[in-house]
């Protein structure tokens, strides 16, 4: 039973999630001390269940870009070809963390105007290290025997690349995207500042409103979010690992 529990509680918490998304006015009471002067405790400025859809579809869209991109250049940077290239790659993954989400929206904005483009951007730069250096290190300290085992069948770079190295490094890989993901969940708040359809929307509306439930609603589905994909791709990458040990 208590193997169980871990999992039923996830459960659990998400089926309330999505019921407060689809039926907020249901939890109104519960939030109508945290209001003031008669405020209404849930927002409806927007309808919650869209601004949660369509902060998710930022993140998976800013995520896959970053997946591309940093797995793209790890795949170079391990070939004799590319072993020069190093450096700048590591330059470019660095990109998102020299500067911060709010500087790149700053940058971005009046390049691309206001909307979810600037916050994709953001987005996109800030997920690339995690799943560069990932990658590197998945396809960096693959079992020598396995690789040595595959240039004695005679596979070419290619095959070897698909058929054994990004097989292996996957579990390594996924670890990365999963702290992109979570990074990036309750980095995608911000975009609200540029006009982006977000979960950011509920709580900037109440704290410039002092509507302390609006506030609690967003940062709680945020976080919620945040935990449950941690938590399902956590799964993943030991379902993966443990896959991986019994071959």
């Amino acid at each position: 039973m208590s193997r169980w529990l871990p999992t039923l509680l996830r459960l659990v918490v998400l089926v309330l999630l999505v019921g407060f998304l689809v039926a907020p006015d249901r939890y109104a009471g519960i939030l109508q001390p945290l209001t003031k002067y008669g405020q209404p405790p849930i927002y409806t400025q927007a309808n919650l269940l869209y601004l949660t859809l369509n902060h998710l579809g930022i993140v998976l869209a800013a995520t896959l870009a970053a997946t591309i991109v940093a797995v793209g250049l790890a795949v170079l940077v391990t070939r004799p070809s590319g072993r020069d290239f190093l450096p700048l790659s590591r330059s470019i993954a660095n990109i998102g963390q020299t500067f911060p989400p709010v500087a790149v929206l700053a940058i971005a904005v009046p390049l691309l105007g206001f909307g979810t483009a600037p916050t994709l951007v953001a987005l996109f730069l800030y997920g690339l290290l995690p799943i560069f250096e990932n990658a590197l290190t998945g396809l960096t300290t693959l079992p020598p025997d396995v690789t040595e085992a595959a240039l004695g069948v005679g596979m070419t770079g290619r095959q070897r690349l698909a058929r054994i190295e990004l097989p292996l490094a996957l579990p390594v890989i996924l670890a990365g995207i999963r702290l992109s993901v979570v990074v990036s969940v309750a980095t995608a708040t911000i975009g609200s500042t540029v006009a982006a359809h977000t979960l950011g929307e509920v709580i900037i509306a109440g704290l410039t409103t002092d509507n302390t439930a609006w506030v609690l609603q967003g940062g709680l589905v945020v976080a919620v979010l945040a935990v449950l994909i941690y938590d399902a791709l956590s799964a993943l990458e030991r379902q993966m690992l443990s896959r991986r040990r019994s071959r």
